[in-house]
């Protein structure tokens, strides 16, 4: 059996939420005929998300999200299982966007998008897609963002559901699941000790939380820096020290950037670094460690490690950066943990079959999954833990609902 598909078949022991999804409603098959197109992170969570789809009736037409985030073995099994695969792991962006027009040229019912690459496109070089199109999911915070700016400025053209921003997912996936496996890609490229070291953190939103908790549980001293004087405060109050970038660059080991904004490190800060720092994104595009400045600064540039670039500043000093710049978990690593995907997958498959029963009467704007699928998927997960919580009496809901 090839690596792709043990890959595949290992995640599935771990998705029991998308496998009591497939035991419920692959026999009535909801989404017969309906071709849903797919920019996701292709790996073999996705992988098992698209052959969910695949066992609900849908044809499924997939490609990656982000360049260097396939992984090739998976694409190959899924196309083995009659999945229209156009990915490849490469930092060709110019291959990549080919990949993305491969997938719109199937003229998909609906979208599911991880960073909405594929939803913009159809919006301004593809509006030809948009004759079939009847909604889109999107996964990511970065994704929400650019969609909710496509509605402000009256320009998105069928409603969107806004996975990111149910509780299930922000929660525990940009929390934990970036938290974890931002960690698991930089210890396993580097063999580094974070325990003693301190560690900067750029941008303190649920994905920046996640990955500050879990270096201080690794025995690091984490400074964050933020813009927001709100989430700065919450970074005291978590016991985090809290600073500028300009400070920061002075004294950090490791640097991680989860902001989803661009240029989170000035030129200015790039010099003050010290000798052996390394610089890490979390955040979904490549802007945020800005990477060409780098370059430009750079006097030598070497490859260190797999997946680690060196380069030697003016100063003599060098500094590492990990996976190109690019989202660290994914193109160094398997991405989040198994069962953190489990949830959001679920959201995912709940957020299609909502848009296809729904899309008639939804506006062309970005929704939120209506609480009671959250709220479904939670007692999913609690079933799946054998856990069992109280509930509200008739006396105490009422009592909540009343005035008095």
């Amino acid at each position: 059996m090839r690596t792709g598909e043990l890959k595949v078949n290992w995640v599935a022991k771990y998705m029991p939420l998308l496998n009591e999804i497939r035991e419920e409603l692959s026999a009535k098959k909801p989404l017969e005929g309906v071709k849903i197109g797919m920019s996701i992170h292709l790996e073999a969570k996705t992988a098992y998300l698209a052959l969910t789809f695949q066992a609900l009736g849908a044809q499924v037409i997939l490609t990656g999200s982000n360049p260097l985030s396939t992984q090739d073995d998976v694409a190959e099994a899924l196309k083995d299982r009659g999945i229209s695969v156009y990915a490849k792991r490469t930092s060709d962006e110019k291959v990549y966007y080919e990949n993305l027009h491969r997938v719109l040229d199937h003229q998909p019912d609906f979208i599911l998008d991880d960073g909405a690459d594929l939803t913009v496109l159809s919006h301004t070089e593809r509006r030809d897609v948009l004759q079939n199109l009847k909604g889109v999911s999107e996964e990511t915070t970065t994704g929400v963002r650019r969609l909710r700016a496509l509605e402000r400025e009256g320009k998105l053209e069928v409603p969107v559901i806004a996975v990111n921003d149910s509780k299930m997912k922000f929660l525990f996936d940009n929390r934990y699941g970036t938290g974890q496996s931002t960690w698991d890609a930089i210890m396993r490229n580097t063999n580094l000790l974070v325990a003693g070291k301190r560690v900067v953190v750029a941008g303190y939103g649920w994905c920046g939380r996640g990955i500050a908790i879990r270096a201080a549980g690794l025995g690091a001293k984490v400074v964050v820096t933020e813009v927001d004087p709100i989430k700065a405060v919450e970074a005291i109050m978590d016991g985090f020290e809290v600073m500028p970038m300009s400070e920061a660059a002075k004294i950090g080991d490791i640097f991680v950037t989860a902001t989803g904004n661009k240029n989170v490190m000035r030129k200015e800060d790039i010099l003050a670094l010290k000798d052996g720092a390394i610089l890490a994104n979390a955040g979904h595009f490549n802007v945020e460690i800005p990477v060409k400045i780098l370059e430009e600064l750079a006097v030598e540039r070497f490859q260190a490690r797999p997946n680690v670039t060196g380069y030697v500043l003016p100063n003599g000093r060098t500094v590492f950066l990990l996976a190109e710049g690019r989202l660290v978990n994914l193109a160094a690593g398997d991405g989040h943990p198994v069962e953190i995907m489990d949830l959001s997958f679920a959201l995912q498959v709940f957020a299609i079959l909502y848009l296809f029963e729904n899309h008639k009467r939804l506006e062309k704007r970005v929704y939120v999954l209506p609480p009671e699928i959250d709220e479904r998927v939670a007692r999913m997960k609690l079933k799946t833990l054998s856990v069992r919580i109280d509930e509200l009496t008739e006396e105490q809901r009422r009592y909540m609902e009343s005035w008095e």
